[in-house]
């Protein structure tokens, strides 16, 4: 088996941090940031056929409604995601044994479930939201080669203006949600907005413990801020990374996201477990849906 810095095989066959070999791995994933949430989503499941640990990448395969499913945990922050997209598209399209891309591109669907905080008055603490677009603060995409083909480039330049973006911070980029996904995944139940992915849970979110923000007006900024009837809604730490390297790899992704926490009500619930379970259970059921 061929081997190189750029991608690294384990000796048992499997890509390197996610520890999974090709057949390991379903066609459709959700992905969680928290490892013990994995053991959450597949307690759905009929049958696990498969059960990888390596680090905070921890991953269950098996069947819900009679269908293939994978679900895959990130841990926290963008950086992450870097890794599990890029190791997950190499699982499926590259050839392990030359390193080579595949001949025949395989499409995965991606859906990342997790909680989040909302940035508007009119979106209640438990609600569902689908994210339609996601900004990423992080910059990640920015190191890729034609970012702008998949970001939303005046969308960006509208953000940058709105926000008096500060030169020393990362250029934002901005990413659509698969319209595929998000018309299998829409339900009455669900909002839909814009959510920003920030590249930090504290001052990158406008949270002061100790240290001062450089931006005090950060989130009233972002509550303000308009563009063809699209509104940012929420902050969670990872999607922006999912929907750009997806759509660059060829892939469909989503996120529905549990709102935990208003951060303009200043309310939260603590004690959200049954209601992330509860969509869990409905994005299950929209993913293997024939509808």
């Amino acid at each position: 088996m061929e081997t190189n810095s750029e991608l690294i095989i384990n000796k048992d066959g499997s890509i390197f941090h996610l520890h999974l070999r090709p057949e390991q791995l379903a066609e459709t994933v959700i992905l969680v940031g928290d490892p013990g949430r994995v053991d959450l989503v597949a307690s759905f499941f009929e049958s696990v056929e498969h059960h990888v640990s390596s680090r905070e990448f921890v991953t269950k395969t098996g069947y819900y409604n009679g269908k293939r499913l994978s679900v895959v945990s990130t841990g926290i922050g963008t950086d992450n995601i870097d890794i599990v997209i890029t190791e997950l598209d190499a699982l499926v399209n590259m050839d392990f044994e030359t390193l080579k891309p595949k001949e025949q591109h395989t499409e995965l669907n991606i859906v990342r479930v997790g909680t989040s905080g909302g940035l508007r008055a009119d979106i209640p603490v438990n609600s569902f939201l689908l994210s339609e677009k996601s900004i990423g603060f992080d910059g990640m995409l920015n190191f890729y080669a034609d970012r702008d083909k998949v970001a939303d480039l005046e969308f960006e330049k509208a953000f940058k203006k709105h926000m008096d973006w500060m030169p020393n911070l990362a250029s934002p980029y901005i990413v659509d949600a698969s319209t595929k996904l998000l018309d299998k995944l829409m339900d009455e139940s669900m909002m839909k907005g814009v959510t920003v992915s920030a590249n930090g849970f504290y001052g990158p979110q406008g949270r002061v413990v100790r240290l001062k923000t450089a931006d005090p007006e950060l989130n009233d900024k972002l509550a303000s801020f308009e563009y063809k009837n699209f509104h940012i809604t929420n902050y969670e730490m990872e999607s922006s990374a999912i929907f750009g390297l997806s759509k660059l790899l060829g892939h469909q992704a989503a996120c529905c996201c549990l709102i935990i926490a208003n951060r303009v009500l200043k309310e939260a619930n603590s004690d959200y477990h049954p209601k992330v379970q509860e969509l869990i259970e409905l994005v299950l059921n929209k993913l293997t849906s024939d509808e």
